[in-house]
């Protein structure tokens, strides 16, 4: 199983993610990517996060945790969301990254988006403080080729 942090970063009740597109699906991401050899998750997470939007981070608490499982590839991750600020201005570095490009998602609007993790639902929650932080086992991720 691979692990994959990404971040929860927030701004004017927005969040921010990386838009990808696959065939005519667009899909939202979190930002964060996968651990070097030897590397710890924040130290993962603050590489990617330098990397791929050159922005500065302070990762704070793990507020998700949940396995996506496509059996279509026999491929999973479980996804360790952290809440995380940033200092500087981020922009998108695409040697980094294959984005389209960085947005900025209402936080009312991310249960109607697909997101990678397909978390969208359980960040609502988070910042309306409706459920604790924690592990929510398999996360529903459609398969798209």
């Amino acid at each position: 199983m691979n692990v994959r942090p990404s971040a929860i970063i927030l701004q004017d009740e927005r969040v921010l993610t990386l838009r990808y597109c696959y065939g005519d699906q667009e899909v939202y991401a979190l930002p964060g990517g996968n651990p070097d050899p030897g590397e710890s998750l924040q130290a993962a997470l603050d590489r990617e996060l330098n990397e791929e939007l050159g922005v500065m981070s302070d990762i704070n608490e793990m507020v998700i945790c949940g396995e996506v499982i496509w059996k279509e590839i026999e491929k999973e991750t479980l996804h360790m969301i952290f809440h995380t600020k940033i200092t500087g201005d981020p922009k998108l570095n695409p040697v980094h990254t294959t984005a389209e490009e960085m947005v900025w998602l209402p936080i009312h609007e991310l249960d109607k988006k697909l997101m990678y993790p397909n978390v969208g639902k359980q960040i609502q929650d988070f910042v309306t403080m409706l459920t604790k932080s924690g592990h929510i086992g398999v996360i529903d991720q459609p398969y798209i080729k």
